[in-house]
């Protein structure tokens, strides 16, 4: 025992030379309702370089010394960019892991080994078969074993860690459900590992990778809280918008089995290491006002005012002095004079986000307006990264656009053909084989579905059918919006066509051809998805595809008159005090936006990538531009039926 608390100590005391060092929680006045440590990034890319390194240290240090490093290992898309920084370091940087002994989390149960789900695929995919690792030093628990060796084999993977000295550094992610590892709510802090069943929300998150709900196994082995915070030095990493809730109530809540990540607030040796968007719930964050004192800027004035003004549930023209005194806002109250100026200070910022003129209102007051009245016909690309988040996120603006005379461009960056059913493309395959009196191209494409083995990649010819399913789709609704066929372009950017959920890498092709469609266009407007919680990442590589695209074409003079409006798709908005522009829509242009939705009827009715939400995309999305339009009406503003809301890029 004494032994193993030296070697935490030594290792706390080396994770000191880095910049993701363990120091207590809640020590300083901003951080009070925290208990676990954590450091917050940029982004996920260079905190995964920073995890990388201090594994690579370890590594290291543990080799000078002739011995063994045991590394507990995570699957999941989290841990992704830590395993390439890693094969970076051994490739380029001779970081050998012939000293590294890894045992893996947890499997799905049952899972063949050779399935490219199971997780022992993965780690060979994105780790193993990339270092020198031995053959033999890799555990990664057994999905193929039956019931009676199971229980066995879960005692022995137990022992197997201890006879080595328990867990030198175990990385580990987080699920919305707080489980770590697949330690569901309701496990025990001291469980070892074992068989669980998977929660509903787990299974729900994993449909994306096994092509549909269905086919998620029910059960999982698992190593043990128990195990999991005996190792010496604990990191968890978590990114983005749909960890956010999760990850406050981990940080900041009790301990509890209901959310099992919270038991690793007793332990000392632990750090989260978040995105901004991860860490965005956490109260310095979303409240800074309420833990420490604030240097009162537009949008954090912006941003509290709202948060009053929901919190107390008035509107904003309603609220006192005491309400901001009595809510941790007495400085801006300070600064500011009284509540009554601040109040209408931030009524006409909030007004004037509203427009029904996205392109721009002719021959109006530009300071009153989103956007520019100049010129009053401009040319405008939508990027949509999937054949229907255009009509999906923005159809209201999109109407708006082409009614009002400007000249609409649609990009469909990438083909959509992964989201399209078998049993859909069958239907397709047989109504046209039976127009071509069964040519030998339909029958091949019927014969490959019928005979798809589960979790295979489609042919290359049924993937083309799958798009041109998409394709028809997309130019029925385009049309229905009065948009000319000329005016719709399929890019079709090679990082999606890998016929798998996981896709390639962004790549030189993909932005060159995304920089040949602004610089012929030459765009006033260009609207484009930042909406960054899609399950399977399609939207953020579409979205890193424009932002390089934009940094190339910044210097053309053509560039100083672009604008660049974000929307978000179908799974979350931009917070009220977000939005830069409000697109208000009437009853009649929220039908108009179903119907045009409608068109994409391969989308309809449990469609393949659902997230986390089991209503139809054109259910929640009406849900979701009518709680914007509630937002803004108890705000004090407008009462609209529906608001499509963006927010404004500057490059």
């Amino acid at each position: 025992m004494k032994e193993t608390e030296n070697e935490k100590a030594k290792l706390i005391k080396m994770s000191k030379k880095n910049n993701i060092a363990y120091s207590p929680a809640g020590k300083f006045e901003e951080t009070r309702f925290e208990k676990i440590h954590n450091v917050i990034f940029d982004d996920s890319k260079q905190a995964s370089v920073e995890v990388a390194n201090e594994i690579a240290s370890l590594i290291k240090i543990k080799a000078s010394e002739n011995k063994s490093c045991v590394l507990g290992l995570a699957t999941g898309s989290t841990p992704i960019k830590v395993y390439e920084e890693l094969i970076r370091l051994h490739n380029e940087e001779g970081l050998s892991f012939q000293n590294v002994i890894s045992f893996n989390l947890d499997e799905y149960y049952p899972m063949n080994p050779e399935d490219i789900q199971s997780y022992y695929y993965f780690m060979h995919e994105y780790l193993f078969k990339h270092v020198d690792i031995l053959p033999e030093n890799i555990n990664i628990p057994d999905g193929s074993l039956q019931g009676t060796d199971l229980h066995q084999y879960c005692i022995d993977y137990e022992l197997k860690i201890k006879e080595l000295g328990g867990i030198d550094f175990q990385l580990l992610g987080i699920g919305r459900t707080g489980h770590i590892g697949f330690n569901e709510p309701g496990s025990h802090y001291n469980s070892g590992t074992r068989t669980i069943t998977l929660d509903s929300m787990t299974r729900e998150d994993a449909a994306p990778s096994f092509l549909g709900l269905d086919n998620v196994p029910r059960k999982a082995i698992t190593m043990g809280i128990g195990t999991i915070t005996k190792a010496k030095r604990i990191v968890l990493l978590a990114w983005g918008i749909t960890k956010a809730e999760i990850i406050k109530k981990t940080i900041e809540g009790e301990v509890t089995s209901s959310v099992p990540a919270t038991y690793l607030q007793n332990q000392e040796n632990t750090t989260f290491i978040l995105d901004r968007e991860a860490s965005s719930e956490l109260t310095r964050n979303k409240t800074p006002w309420l833990v420490t004192s604030c240097i009162w800027t537009e949008d954090l004035k912006k941003k509290a005012i709202c948060w009053l003004s929901e919190l107390l549930q008035k509107s904003i023209l309603k609220l006192t002095d005491k309400d901001y005194n009595n809510n941790g806002m007495s400085s801006l109250i300070a600064e500011e004079g009284s509540a009554y100026e601040l109040n209408i200070e931030m009524f006409n910022a909030l007004q004037n986000t509203i427009t029904g003129w996205p392109g721009g209102k002719p021959n109006s007051d530009e300071t009153k307006r989103p956007e520019r009245a100049t010129p009053e016909k401009k040319r405008v690309i939508i990027f949509s990264p999937h054949p229907d988040d255009d009509v999906i996120s923005m159809g209201g603006t999109f109407d708006r656009l082409v009614e009002q005379g400007h000249e609409v461009h649609i990009a469909y960056q990438t083909s959509g053909n992964i989201a399209v059913s078998d049993d859909e493309a069958l239907k397709f395959a047989e109504v046209t084989g039976y127009m071509n009196v069964q040519s030998d191209l339909m029958k091949g494409i019927i014969n490959d579905i019928q005979n798809k083995q589960p979790y295979s990649i489609d042919s290359s010819e049924t993937r083309k059918l799958k798009g041109m399913i998409r394709r028809g789709e997309s130019l029925a609704a385009t049309r229905y919006m009065s948009l000319p066929d000329e005016n719709v372009h399929f890019l079709d950017l090679p990082f999606y066509e890998t016929g798998k959920v996981k896709k390639g890498n962004l790549s030189r092709a993909d932005i060159e051809i995304i920089n040949d469609l602004i610089t012929e266009i030459k765009p006033h407007q260009i609207y484009a998805a930042g909406d960054l919680a899609d399950p399977h990442g399609t939207h953020k590589v579409c979205l890193d595809a424009i932002f390089a695209s934009l940094e190339e074409l910044k210097s053309q003079k053509f560039m100083n008159d672009c604008w660049v409006w974000l929307y978000r798709g179908a799974w979350h908005e931009w917070d009220t005090h977000e939005i830069e522009m409000a697109v208000p829509m009437s009853p009649d242009q929220v039908l108009k936006k179903r119907h045009a939705i409608f068109f994409h009827q391969s989308q309809k009715d449990g469609v393949m990538f659902q997230g986390d939400d089991s209503r139809e995309f054109w259910v929640r999305v009406e849900d979701r531009n009518r709680l914007t339009a509630n937002k803004y009406n108890h705000l004090g503003l407008a009462d609209y039926a529906a608001i499509e809301a963006f927010k404004r890029y500057h490059f």
